[in-house]
């Protein structure tokens, strides 16, 4: 059907719409519009009590970024999605620090600035087996999960092999999968040849575009120009192996939620009203893995912990001090 004039004009007006919020964001690189705190998502400048270091586990190396006081036992621990790092998680560790409890986030095999060899495992498994030897490494046996994306099936595959060790879950837009069948790109990555194609031709532009894709505030520059640069051709291979990976994510997250909700965890969940790529009605299936969770559904889209960090100050903070214990060595940073 050909188009009229005024869908011409409708259309015009809403093009016009967007090019002024991407000058805007562009006239204020780093900083998402609302009143929320300035971070620096670029993870040069890291906030205060929270240390950079690298970490060797299995023959990978890993960025380790963590908050005080560093010889707890127990632990908050932030697992990225993809694309993503353990950088994603600096203003929740800052939180952390501000708490005095201990936080840790890494970079997962295969992403950020960790080691990506083309014969690793990428899969739920695979990385839920490494970020195992990674807690044990640094001696935390008493974990408090704060998961993203990606992040989700990692941190739970854990959570089914070790128990008695998870003690809380905060999940940002992720969980188990129920009556979730993946977004567009994901099915594309997940097809054969297609997935290439679609890997190969990525550009700078089209990744911000898919990122930005249903954020109601833009992202911060510097936090999409990170990603960018860590999204990487052998970051592309190991996505493709990962969403090759998975046939049904709703088979796998029944077989989750079935083993999880023997357990009953405290669990926060957090998700971005208009998010693109696992719409907010997955929010409410966490029920099913975590009975009596606290369901929050923010204007935020994929990444609500970057752009509502204040909102989620709010949420986090007073369930980590609920349910994280402070070590009696743990001092409160200013």
């Amino acid at each position: 059907m050909p188009w009229s004039r005024g869908k011409v004009a409708i259309l015009a007006a809403a093009l016009c719409g967007i090019l002024l919020l991407a000058l805007a964001a562009l006239a204020s690189p780093g900083v998402a519009f609302g009143a929320s705190p300035r971070v620096d998502w670029s993870g040069r400048t890291l906030p205060h009590g929270v240390t950079r270091s690298r970490l060797v586990v299995d023959g990978l190396h890993t960025p380790l970024l963590q908050a005080w006081p560093r010889k707890a036992r127990e632990a908050i621990v932030f697992v990225h999605g993809n694309p993503g790092s353990g950088a994603d998680a600096v203003r929740l560790l800052a939180d952390a620090a501000q708490l005095g409890r201990r936080a840790i986030a890494i970079d997962m095999p295969g992403f950020g600035r960790a080691s990506k060899p083309a014969n690793f495992p990428y899969s739920a498994q695979g990385e839920a087996a490494f970020l195992g030897h990674v807690l044990r490494k640094l001696r935390i046996d008493r974990v408090h999960l704060a998961l993203h994306d990606w992040g989700g099936p990692f941190g739970l595959e854990w959570a089914i092999r070790h128990p008695s060790q998870l003690k809380s879950v905060v999940l940002f837009d992720t969980g188990v999968f129920i009556n979730y069948y993946g977004h567009p790109l994901a099915l594309m990555w997940h097809t054969p040849v297609v997935g290439e194609l679609t890997m190969e031709t990525t550009t700078k532009t089209t990744f911000t575009l898919a990122v930005q894709s249903g954020n109601p505030r833009l992202l911060p520059q510097d936090f999409v120009d990170r990603m960018w640069d860590e999204y990487d051709a052998a970051t592309r291979r190991a996505d493709l192996k990962l969403y090759r990976s998975v046939n049904n994510p709703d088979a796998m997250g029944r077989a989750e939620a079935a083993v999880l909700r023997k357990r009953r965890r405290p669990a926060l969940v957090i998700w971005g009203g208009t998010d693109q790529y696992i719409p907010a009605y997955v929010a409410y299936e966490q029920d099913q893995a975590f009975p009596g969770a606290s369901v929050n559904v923010l204007d935020s889209g994929h990444w609500p912990f970057v752009d509502n960090v204040a909102k989620v100050d709010r949420l986090v903070i007073p369930f980590w001090r609920r349910n994280v214990a402070r070590p009696a060595t743990g001092r409160r940073h200013r």
